[in-house]
């Protein structure tokens, strides 16, 4: 028996687009943060950046729950989650402005985004893209 393995057509979910949107505001934001200190301006174009990087992650959630609901692993919403969380003490920690604390867990935030968008594109393209079929 003969097996013949073809690849599926490629598809950009939902739960991709949103971890790369949290992925490149998280870099928006070093960015800014460069800005901050540099310019007049920058402290507001930062706090924006802020409030669209909690959206991004708050839509990373959405899509992580979406993705489980249509059968997928409950896994990434703990990911999501988690991100969420360090958001959140992310945001007070720059209200308080603590950056000893803030600039080290934006890049750990960074970081860890950067591992989860090649989970989630690696997962699409080695783990799950694959058929067999059998003549």
């Amino acid at each position: 028996m003969a097996t013949q393995t073809t690849a599926a057509p490629r598809t950009t979910t939902f739960t991709q687009v949103a971890i790369a949107l949290q992925t490149l505001t998280l870099f928006a934001q070093a960015v800014s943060a460069g800005l901050l200190l540099s310019t007049s301006y920058g402290e507001t174009v930062h706090g924006v950046g802020a409030r669209v990087m909690y959206g991004a992650t708050m839509l990373y959630v959405l899509a992580a729950i979406l993705a489980w609901r249509r059968g997928g692993s409950p896994r990434p919403i703990l990911y999501a989650s988690g991100f969420l969380v360090l958001a959140s003490v992310q945001v007070v920690l720059g209200i308080a402005h603590q950056p000893a604390l803030h600039v080290p867990l934006g890049v750990l935030m960074f970081g860890l985004s950067v591992l989860d968008l090649g989970r989630v594109l690696f997962t699409a393209v080695g783990g799950g893209s694959r058929h067999q079929r059998t003549a």
